[in-house]
């Protein structure tokens, strides 16, 4: 079947299903945050030591889905005309506008710190935001900041880790909490004409390499940034820092063992992670059965990574921020499993917006096709589970990076030039364009439906290795998406590789003939 509406346009308000209440929610993320915070200050960094954590929650979550189901949608937050966006190098500009242009009327962001644009205590320069934010409003792509502090004269301490060619450094917590507020006070009030809203607080502080201080001194960090973001402008939303797409594997694996499911907890760690086993050491380890799961779940980095998605948690609940930030790099059958955890963890009207989302595979194939049709995939299940803001993440490699490949695939090839993945990313934004968003999720198939007056446009596809046929009905038309839909003159073949098809009426509808 084809399941109801998410109401409204791609941004509009929706509900969570009936779960456990906000407070107690709220609890049992302080007993978790607590045990975790106590064993990283008191030295977690020894895998040894596990946390066993509270007991299992009375209201056990349902058991890992499938990899083609989908639930009740998320909430959504304001309208966005175009849910498929990406984010990009701005220094490359002039060579990807030819392609952003398709994607207008999305969002993106910038990620700014305050060290950088104020390297001398009194002399900030915003003059290299001011172009992007002038940019971005050329192209109608709505721009969104992430405020990072960075190390420096506003910081004190010396850097440990420096990244990339921009020499970005971690994050700590500013000496001054009343300058740090200031500083945010004049960047919001800023860029609020340019059209910017939301403003994320730092970037995924569960990595030491973004972070430099504790979990309290985030929350105090966040708040102190939401008060003065708030009242510098009172429509604008706070944003938290976006936990990384492994933080968020772990605390799908964590949250299924804590209800006392071991076997779909395990089922799920190796569906999300199926291409990060061994990447990082033992920090993702292959894992078998729930002991190894916990063993796994106990060491510092992913103790790390739980008591920071707790205390982000915390702040949701708390409403000290308005939107949870998700990234996700990993394959398309991990995405139901997350999609439950973000049902189950977020207070209810809370919207969900991906910033990043993409392919981390380490030595991954080169098959154009096969690239193209997970990223198809992968954006889709977001969409129709309620997620209106999907950004693409890197827009286009950058061959000088520091891994010397290509370790998350780009849309477009580095010199801008439109890959079979960037054509297809095109077509979903053409689709998507101010229309309004379902779940498909039923006839042996699975995706998304985009409607937009009479018309519907659907990306599906077969939720098995066999072929779903649409029988030849007047008035539709499909093919591979990215390529320009053709009029059917018999049966549509629905195989696994994702398909768009158009047609007047309904999505029910259109799928109907199928038996």
């Amino acid at each position: 079947m084809v399941e109801p509406s998410a109401a409204g346009r791609a941004g509009s308000s929706g509900h969570l299903p009936t779960g456990p209440s906000v407070a107690r929610r709220a609890g049992r993320r302080v007993l978790i945050a607590g045990a975790l915070l106590f064993a990283l200050v008191a030295g977690a960094a020894c895998s040894d030591d596990p946390d066993p954590g509270p007991a299992p929650s009375a209201t056990a979550p349902s058991a890992a889905p499938s990899a083609g189901a989908t639930g009740t949608p998320l909430p959504a937050g304001a309208p966005v005309r175009n849910p498929f966006g990406a984010h990009w190098d701005f220094s490359r500009h002039d060579q990807f506008v030819p392609y952003l242009e398709k994607l207008t009327g999305s969002t993106t962001y910038h990620e700014l710190s305050w060290c950088d644009i104020e390297k001398t205590q009194g002399s900030p320069d915003f003059s290299a935001v001011d172009q992007i934010a002038e940019r971005s409003r050329k192209l109608g792509i709505t721009l969104h900041l992430k405020i990072r502090t960075g190390v420096c004269w506003a910081t004190g301490g010396t850097a440990k880790f420096t990244r990339g060619q921009a020499n970005k450094t971690e994050s700590a917590m500013p000496t001054d909490l009343a300058a740090y507020q200031n500083f945010v006070r004049t960047l919001v009030q800023r860029y609020a004409p340019y059209g910017v809203g939301e403003y994320a607080v730092e970037n995924e502080v569960n990595a030491q390499q973004y972070w430099a201080g504790s979990p309290e001194d985030y929350r105090r960090l966040v708040t102190a940034a939401a008060e003065a973001i708030r009242s510098a402008d009172p429509k604008a939303k706070v944003v938290d820092s976006g936990m990384s797409s492994v933080a968020y594997g772990m605390g799908v694996a964590d949250r299924l063992l804590r209800a006392g499911q071991p076997d779909q907890a395990v089922a799920a760690y190796q569906a999300y992670f199926q291409r990060r086993i061994g990447t990082r050491g033992r920090l993702i380890p292959a894992v078998n059965d729930p002991a190894a799961l916990r063993t796994a779940l106990d060491n510092a980095q992913n103790s790390r990574n739980l008591a920071y998605l707790a205390v982000t948690e915390k702040l949701l609940d708390d409403r000290v921020v308005d939107v949870r930030q998700l990234h996700f790099y990993e394959h398309f059958s991990g995405v139901p499993a997350l999609l439950d955890y973000l049902r189950a963890q977020t207070p209810a009207g809370v919207p969900v917006q991906a910033w990043e989302v993409g392919q981390f595979w380490k030595d991954g194939d080169d098959d154009a096709a096969a690239r193209g049709d997970e990223m198809v995939k992968v954006v889709s299940l977001l969409v129709a589970g309620g997620i209106h803001e999907v950004l693409w993440l890197p827009l286009a490699y950058n061959p000088n990076n520091r891994a010397g490949a290509e370790v998350r695939y780009g849309l477009l090839d580095p010199d801008g030039t439109q890959r079979q993945a960037g054509a297809m990313m095109a077509a979903l934004a053409a689709a998507a364009r101010d229309a309004t968003v379902e779940p498909v999720n039923g006839k042996g198939l699975t995706g998304v439906a985009f409607r937009r007056g009479a018309e519907s446009t659907l990306v599906v596809w077969s939720t098995s290795p066999g072929t779903v046929s649409l029988p030849a009905t007047a008035g539709v038309s499909g093919g591979p998406v990215g390529a320009d839909p053709t009029a059917r003159t018999g049966a549509l073949p629905i195989g696994p590789s994702p398909v768009l098809v158009r047609a007047s009426g309904d999505p029910a509808a259109v799928l109907a003939p199928i038996r």
